[in-house]
This record gives C-alpha cells, sequence and structure tokens, in this order.
C-alpha cells in the first residue's frame, strides 16, 4: 500500500485538479487535456471509458452540447495515496441531446464525486467519475409540464431515449476488477 506523499505533492497534485476543473468550466480543452499524458475519463455510472484524446474530446464535446452552461460547485477536495477526491455539484441546462435522450431546457444539479488518480511518477492517468444518474434523470424529465399535450412527444421520446440507453453494454474495463491485496 502506497503511503501519503509529501505536503509538497498533495499541494501540486490538489492545484493540477482545480485547474483541471477550471479549464472544464472555461471549455479550454487543450488545457484541461495537458492535465493528462493520456486522458482517461471513467463514468461509473453510465459504465462508460473514454480513452484518448479523441475519445475524451467526444465526451467534451457531446456533454457541452447536451450542457453548454454545464459547471461546478465544489464542496471538498480530499487526499489518499494516490488520488485527489473531489466532491462537487455539477449544474446544467438540458438544452441539446444527451446520448439519445432528447433537450428538456430542464436544469440540473447533482452531487458527483470524481477520484483523480495518479501513478507513481505524479502523472494524472485517469478521472472516476461516480454520480446517481437517477437523481439526475429526474431532475430533466421533471422539468418538463407533463400535463400539456404539446410536451407528449417529447415524453415519449425522453421515455424511448432513456430505454435505448439502458440497453447499451458496459465497458469491461469497468467490470473487471480485482480485489486488491490488503493483506
Amino acid at each position: 500500500m502506497r503511503e501519503l506523499p509529501s505536503t509538497a505533492v498533495l499541494e501540486a497534485r490538489q492545484q493540477l485538479v482545480l485547474d483541471h476543473f477550471r479549464d472544464e468550466v472555461a471549455q479550454d480543452w487543450d488545457s484541461t487535456l495537458s492535465t493528462f499524458p493520456h486522458p482517461h475519463y471513467e463514468l461509473v455510472a453510465t459504465m462508460t471509458v473514454h480513452d484518448g484524446d479523441h475519445a475524451v474530446r467526444g465526451y467534451y464535446h457531446d456533454t457541452r452540447v447536451a450542457f453548454p452552461d454545464q459547471h461546478h460547485e465544489l464542496i471538498a477536495l480530499r487526499h489518499s495515496a494516490d488520488a485527489v477526491i473531489a466532491e462537487f455539484w455539477l449544474l446544467g441546462t438540458h438544452l441539446g441531446p444527451f446520448g439519445k435522450i432528447p433537450a428538456t431546457g430542464s436544469r440540473f444539479r447533482v452531487r458527483m464525486t470524481a477520484y483523480f488518480l495518479f501513478d507513481t511518477d505524479e502523472n494524472l492517468v485517469c478521472e472516476r467519475i461516480y454520480f446517481d444518474t437517477l437523481t439526475m434523470l429526474k431532475q430533466l424529465a421533471g422539468g418538463v409540464d407533463k400535463r400539456n399535450p404539446k410536451n407528449w412527444p417529447l415524453l415519449v421520446k425522453l421515455v424511448r431515449g432513456l430505454l435505448a440507453m439502458s440497453g447499451e453494454a458496459p465497458d469491461p474495463r469497468l467490470l473487471d476488477t480485482a480485489e486488491p491485496d490488503l493483506g
């Protein structure tokens, strides 16, 4: 098991994570990607992995089409031997398609945790994100007036989109895990 690094290393990691957050909100993708030697995101809630520059840029593009005003409100930063753990609110307005879910115009605010994982050379190697998809989906659908017949076609498309996305296979890299040796 790795020991907690020096204060200087922890401070450098924390600054990198804060820069990463700032650059994401500013949609400065080159700067955001420069925080990784090889960009890699794991979204546990959706069981998807975005690996490499092209895939991560696609993820950034798709999420900002869906939520152009997406931003964070930091709650806390914590440190471990190999990670900075960020707890934050993710906020935005659903103005474009989110996967197969059509835009609803609804705002969302979802509490999230992201593990920024570092290798033994202090390179950021992964951002692993956890959040409750049901909370987010309830907010996206909840902003639609279900009593107004004009919205019924949108609600049908929303349900179809959810069903289509629920049938997608999880990325095996998030399934094939091994228990750590704690002995």
